[in-house]
This record gives structure tokens, sequence and C-alpha cells, in this order.
């Protein structure tokens, strides 16, 4: 069993039994964001997330140790995404990439933002005219050094 396989187990289960990822999140303490992630193979769990995880999901015992392995991260299967949701994420930074740059930049200085030291909120947010998708992202600010 690989942690690719621990991953489609997950899904499949998630599937099945109807559970939101945020109803995971709440069962871990944790945000939906970073469990989901998690859960995708994109984070490592700790022994007992991992336990719980396990458990919540009908999963082999060996899947505990699976999901506590350090993952190898940005693991999308082409360099330009295909799905268009995930497209789309590739799209907004083509197109605001250097507006995001040169405004981090002329506010904090030559650096750049963490996507370690980092928080995640995704929310539906109501409109008259089509809901929409919220997004807030916190990352901390990393500057260069000298040296």
């Amino acid at each position: 069993m690989t942690r690719n396989d621990v991953t489609e187990m997950i899904v499949a289960a998630k599937i099945k039994s109807g559970i939101r990822w945020s109803d995971i999140g709440a069962k871990l303490g944790l945000s939906k964001e970073w469990v989901t992630a998690g859960c995708l193979g994109q984070m490592t769990f700790n022994d007992k997330q991992a336990s719980v995880i396990v458990e919540l999901f009908g999963l082999p015992p060996e899947a505990v140790q699976l999901l506590q392995v350090v993952p190898y991260k940005g693991s999308l299967p082409t360099a330009v995404p295909t799905d268009p949701l995930i497209y789309r994420f590739y799209e907004l930074v083509n197109v605001y990439g250097t507006t995001l740059k040169e405004l981090i930049h002329e506010e904090f200085g030559d650096g750049i933002m963490s996507a370690i030291d980092f928080q995640m909120d995704l929310q539906r947010e109501p409109n008259s005219a089509g809901d929409r998708v919220k997004i807030v992202m916190s990352g901390k600010f990393l500057p260069y050094k000298t040296y």
C-alpha cells in the first residue's frame, strides 16, 4: 500500500459516507482547508490525527503510518493544470501574479509570502447575482537576507 492508495481510499470512503471536509476538520480540531489538503496527500498528519482519520474512514491500520509520511507536495499531474477549477487559479496567478508581487514588495520589501507558515479560509459568500467563492490566504512574510 502507498500514500496514494490511502488518498484514494479516503476519497472513496468520503463519498460513500457523505461526510463533509468541515466535519472531519471539526473532529480533528483543525481547519477544513488543512485537513482536506492532508487527506488529499499534501500535508503530514501526526500519529493522533492519522489514527482519527483511519477510524473515521475505516482504513486499514497500516494507513496510520502512511498518513505520517512527508508527502511530495505540489504533485499536480501536469505543469499547466487541465482541471477547469484548478486552471482558473493558474490563470489568476498568470494575470494577477505580477500585481501581487509588486504590491507585496511595495508593502513589505523584497521577500516572499510563506506557504509553510500559512493559513487559508474558504467560504461561500451569498450574492444576489450568484454566490461567490471567498478565499482568504494569510502567509508569513519572509524577507530575503543579505550575507
